[in-house]
């Protein structure tokens, strides 16, 4: 490879071709094209990191930032949360994640009629990008809880990070599924109070604390709403689908990534929810026992 070209080979070109700046094509890609199986799907994200690395490398005239453009979706949202990690913290991360991806789930529920009006088949062109930056953060997350598995490792999360992945392949590659895809992602509203409790601990704040008690409440009652009480709505939906065309048309591969995943994931939220729910009624009851205490030392006062 010269110094002063790069090779390019992109999906569907006969051979790689040597340009002296990139062209037009390179500057900005789509998400791979409709109906591509995993392994171009594979070969898309490698030949676009292929593009990208020379550019660094060769110092062109290109700004850094531009070229930034070039790279898919996921690749990007993976390697801003690997920024922000490195500059914060991985709870403020998630914590950010889920406000951004969290907002953009309810405007898509809300306004976006194309996929409300079809959600097996809608037009997915919004949740794929909503999906596309959870799939980076799930990826770079996934990569830190096994580097660092003695400390953060958890083998609940790796199958919540798998499943979760298996299933938006199929909405990012192929463009299925995008209502349930982006339904899912109701559940990062309770990220945030999850996240808070842990900042708590690490700033010494007491259990029994008034900060943590209305965070500990919080949590459990959001946590019910967008992942326990939304689970009639969702299968309701998924229910109703079955049998349809639309449904047929999804094939074998798609329909059971959609149903195991789901099944999978709700699982373990309802294990998380009673785990939660436990803790918080602990911490209710010792609340509860402290201030009839008070109340008695009081009176014999």
């Amino acid at each position: 490879m010269r110094r002063e070209g790069f090779s390019v080979c992109l999906p569907g070109a006969s051979r790689a071709s040597e340009h002296p700046l990139p062209p037009a094509s390179v500057r900005s890609y789509e998400i791979p094209p409709y109906g591509c199986g995993f392994g171009d799907l594979i070969k898309y994200y490698l030949n676009q990191l292929n593009v990208m690395t020379p550019l660094a490398l060769n110092g062109d005239k290109w700004n850094s930032l531009q070229s930034l453009q070039g790279l898919p979706k996921v690749f990007l949202g993976f390697i801003v949360n690997i920024f922000l990690v490195f500059v914060s913290s991985v709870r403020t991360v998630s914590t950010f994640h889920a406000l951004v991806v969290g907002g953009f789930c309810l405007y898509i529920l809300l306004y976006d009629d194309a996929v409300n009006a079809d959600p097996l088949w809608g037009d997915p062109s919004i949740v794929k990008l909503n999906i596309a930056i959870t799939t980076g953060y799930l990826i770079s997350d996934l990569l830190l809880i096994i580097l660092y598995w003695k400390a953060i490792g958890d083998k609940f999360f790796v199958i919540h990070h798998l499943a979760a992945l298996y299933a938006y392949y199929f909405v990012l590659s192929k463009g299925l599924l995008a209502y349930f895809g982006n339904f899912r992602l109701l559940a990062e509203f309770s990220t945030p109070f999850v996240n808070q409790r842990w900042f708590f601990e690490v700033l010494g704040y007491p259990r029994s604390s008034k900060a943590n008690i209305i965070n500990g409440v919080l949590m459990t009652v959001v946590f019910f709403v967008v992942r326990i009480a939304v689970m009639p709505v969702y299968y309701s939906h998924v229910i109703s689908s079955f049998g349809t065309e639309g449904f047929q048309r999804l094939g074998f591969a798609a329909q059971s990534a959609w149903i195991i995943s789901s099944v999978v994931l709700d699982i373990m939220n309802v294990m998380w929810m009673v785990k939660i729910a436990k803790g918080c009624c602990k911490v209710i009851c010792l609340i509860g026992r402290e201030e009839a205490k008070t109340h008695r030392n009081g009176k014999s006062a």
